[in-house]
């Protein structure tokens, strides 16, 4: 079916119809014009194939911010490559989930999977069909589902809605707060506008609580105009659908994220459209923890650099100064991205800190930052 030379609307069907044309042509042959340079650690390509490096389309690592153990989620996994990466960085003790719309794709990435866990040494890698903003619904099952009981008339619409529904609340493709990490390259670009909120509330969904995202994509210098976002082959070329930077890293924080952090950030842009510049980003952002916020005595201290920050809990924190603050704050500051920002001080006065504090300064390790939106140095 051709491409049409200009979307006449935005709606969901479209812009998955432009972007899954391509990328189906892109599992069956190298489509240079969807690629962004990127320098993987040569280590983990060993084990792959040469037809998933060829047909691998990103912008990113977020691989390189995996830990062992981890149980991770890639959005968009395509040909299977950062996901058969993730497998050898979590171990054998981890899993990796791969989630794709794009039924070539999926096929490009499973037909690897014994030879690829062979050579690994072990099998912890799933691919599952689906659409990175609405991952309660998975499509195989449904598709399943279609084949038992074809949607033959209008009669057999209100049935068919609710098995969606009924998939999506009982056999969810991914669950809430299961996954360690979320990670996606080059992916979430390609979503119609209407659902980008939705997406990214997806993400924090099914993260765990103290989980965290780490996203690398394409962003612009510009809000992109709707001439470009009608264009069908700059969709599929990661150009229609970019977010503005600050847009997206904002968007983060609108759904409930805290801590984001801008990891990565391509210097030249990667592509010029008009006056507009589109680049990699890489970010990362922390899922908070549940429970409520209780009042205990505790309190923090903000080690600098910074004169004063302000933190995404809206109070302002000045270097040196004791600051009271609730439960759920104090934890926080305890853990990533925070840790080693603030001296965190029970109802006694005491450093609970104390000892980590120490075991870093005799290592020579340098803790992280708070996060501030302009911090990138040590305390």
């Amino acid at each position: 079916m051709a491409t049409p030379e200009k979307l006449d609307s935005l709606d969901p069907a479209a812009v998955q119809g432009a972007v899954s044309a391509t990328y189906a042509e892109g599992a069956q042959a190298v489509q240079a014009e969807l690629c962004c340079p990127v320098d993987y650690d040569p280590t983990f390509l060993e084990v792959l194939p040469e037809e998933i490096l060829q047909r691998d389309y990103g912008c990113g690592d977020p691989s390189r911010h995996l830990r062992p153990g981890e149980t991770v989620l890639d959005l968009g996994s395509g040909g299977g490559k950062i996901c058969y990466i993730a497998s050898q960085v979590v171990g054998r003790e981890g899993r990796v989930i791969g989630v794709d719309m794009t039924a070539e794709m999926l096929d490009l990435a499973r037909r690897h999977q014994a030879e690829v866990a062979a050579r690994i040494g072990w099998d912890n890698v799933v691919f599952h069909r689906g659409h990175i903003e609405d991952l309660a619904l998975d499509l195989d099952r449904l598709g399943a589902w279609l084949g038992e009981n074809p949607v033959t008339d209008a009669d057999g619409i209100g049935p068919l809605e609710a098995e969606r529904e009924r998939l999506r609340r009982e056999e969810p493709l991914v669950a809430d707060d299961s996954v360690d990490v979320v990670v996606s390259n080059c992916v979430l670009n390609l979503v119609a506008p209407e659902r980008k909120r939705q997406l990214f509330e997806e993400v924090f969904r099914v993260l765990k609580p103290g989980g965290r995202a780490v996203i690398s994509d394409i962003v612009a210098d510009a809000e992109v105009p709707m001439e470009l976002q009608q264009d069908p082959e700059l969709w599929a070329g990661c150009i229609s659908g970019a977010l503005q930077e600050t847009a997206f890293v904002r968007a983060f924080e609108d759904v409930g994220f805290h801590g984001v952090q801008i990891l990565e950030r391509q210097a030249e842009a990667w592509r010029s459209v008009g006056d507009i510049d589109f680049r990699s980003l890489t970010v990362v952002a922390y899922k908070s923890t549940k429970g409520g916020c209780a009042e205990r005595g505790q309190s923090v201290i903000y080690r600098g650099p910074f004169h004063e920050i302000t933190a995404e809990d809206g109070h302002s924190y000045r270097r040196g100064v004791r600051t009271e603050v609730c439960s759920r704050t104090f934890q926080w500051f305890g853990r990533e991205p925070y840790a080693g920002s603030f001296t965190r001080l029970d109802a006694d006065g005491n450093d609970v800190d104390a000892d980590l504090v120490q075991a870093e300064a005799s290592s020579g390790s340098c803790p992280l930052p708070a996060t501030n939106g302009s911090s990138n140095g040590c305390c």
